[in-house]
């Protein structure tokens, strides 16, 4: 899926959640998007209006300049942030709440790295769920009942993220979601539903799981959030606040206070911003569904020979990850990390949880060098896209660039491989941003930039900022 898509991710969210607000994760709010509630913005231009009429103000001889700024203002209050000068215009309410930096908050003169508030007492946490809209209930999901989990996962398929011209839908399978739910310390408490009395249909869902972070070399305990749905015929009941309000509780109970999320559009306030970059590996058919399109001056079977890989790859040693390597491989990817400002301390077992190749959800490849030595390994996980109009193809599979360590070999070459092994294995694209080191190898690799970018959060946490090329963090 393209970065639109990616960008949607959030605007999804903040679309539900009704006007400030985010997705792939959290305490992530918003307090107006879908237009129920007033902006600052919008209730200044009215105000403006009105107060012209009070004082005998023609509104038939305002000048064309004037009603376009007029209507500029009332159309950005409406819309998420794309860029910072969009941001600067919102009022973010629901975030002027939250422990987050606000956007025009300054640089700390001195080094800071840590909580902006301090941790909440268990006993002061509210014990009971939040109240929910007339005629909804909650449900904590089961996911390994597999009935529920195809609840969930329709819930998702025709709700969640789609691209800005409704013509890619992210179709996250339901294995896809027990591993992206289940990794080692998850609470089936955290994955939260929300269901209508009547019917019992699932219309919503949140959810979070354990992390380890490193920021700055500091660790600390966090949750990740992610996929924040609420079904498109109920998002002006106003229950993706509450979903959103209802996982931060439930998380809090369990004595952990931060969280970091990405989300597709501005918030307060980034600590990060990363670009989507974009790899053809069958342009043929991303031209007919209109993923992509045929460059100026380009044929299709120009295009075909630009993008062609490699039958195989021609790294000695090249192979994949098996149980027996995740000792040493995970030795290898966490030293690897010690060079970035924010990434992910995993335990041997989630190491294991989130590498060890599963079809259809995750690929790793290592390369094994003499004395059994691994020396490098690649890493992508599977996130195909339906195709939402299309008389023939139906999904676009997607890789997307995970986690990277090119130690023994050049990483252009690691990755040339990957590119090899997602051709062979039917993918259609593969997608990466442009954190770590991936810079090293996107433009020679033909990979073509995207037209958004994806923010990192980090909720109840301050430090300054981080570049993409220190972040080495990658959420699913």
């Amino acid at each position: 899926m393209s970065s639109d898509a990616e960008k949607t991710k959030a605007a999804e969210a903040e679309n539900q959640v009704g006007s400030t607000e985010q997705s792939k994760s959290q305490l992530l709010a918003n307090d107006d998007i879908d237009g129920k509630k007033k902006s600052k913005d919008q209730n200044t231009t009215e105000e403006i209006v009105r107060q012209d009429l009070v004082n005998g103000v023609d509104i038939n001889c305002l000048s064309v300049q004037d009603l376009k700024r007029a209507m500029e203002v009332f159309s950005l209050a409406q819309k998420p942030a794309r860029t910072p000068d969009e941001a600067m215009q919102k009022s973010y309410e629901f975030w002027n709440t939250q422990p987050v930096p606000k956007m025009d908050e300054p640089p700390d003169e001195e080094f800071f790295n840590g909580p902006i508030e301090p941790d909440q007492p268990l006993e002061s946490v509210r014990p009971t769920p939040y109240s929910l809209p007339v005629g909804f209930r909650w449900d904590t999901l089961n996911v390994n009942d597999s009935a529920v989990l195809k609840e969930l996962y329709t819930l998702l398929n025709e709700n969640y993220v789609e691209d800005e011209d409704s013509m890619f839908r992210f179709d996250y399978q339901p294995d896809f979601l027990k591993w992206a739910l289940q990794p080692p310390g998850w609470m089936m408490d955290w994955h939260v539903g929300v269901r209508v009395t009547k019917n019992d249909r699932l219309v919503g869902f949140i959810s979070a799981i354990p992390a380890t972070l490193s920021i700055y070399s500091k660790k600390q305990k966090v949750v990740e959030i992610n996929f924040l749905c609420v079904h498109k015929k109920l998002r002006s009941k106003r229950v993706a606040p509450v979903l959103i309000r209802e996982i931060t509780r439930r998380v809090h109970q369990r004595g952990i206070n931060q969280a970091v999320y990405t989300a597709g559009v501005i918030l307060p306030k980034p600590v990060g911003t990363c670009r989507y970059w974009h790899r053809s590996l069958n342009p043929k058919k991303l031209i007919e569904v209109k993923f992509s399109h045929l460059s100026r001056n380009m044929t299709m079977q120009r295009t075909l020979r630009l993008f062609k890989l490699p039958d195989s790859s021609e790294i000695t040693g090249f192979r994949k990850l098996v149980n027996e390597d995740v000792p040493k491989a995970h030795k290898l990817l966490q030293n690897y990390l010690e060079k970035f400002n924010l990434v992910p301390v995993f335990t041997e077992e989630e190491f294991k949880h989130w590498f060890i190749p599963r079809p259809g959800i995750v690929d790793t490849y290592i390369v094994e060098g003499k004395n059994n030595e691994i020396t490098d390994m690649v890493s992508f996980y599977t996130l195909p896209s339906t195709v939402m109009h299309h008389p023939n193809h139906k999904s676009v599979k997607a890789a997307y660039s995970f986690y990277n360590v090119a130690k023994g070999t050049k990483l252009i070459d690691l990755m040339r491989s990957a590119l090899i092994a997602a051709k062979n294995d039917g993918f259609d694209v593969f997608n990466a941003l442009d954190l770590m080191e991936n810079k090293a190898f996107l433009e020679e690799l033909k990979f073509g930039m995207g037209d958004g970018n994806l923010q990192y959060y980090l909720y109840n946490w301050k430090c300054p900022p981080i570049p993409p090329e220190k972040i080495g963090l990658v959420l699913q």
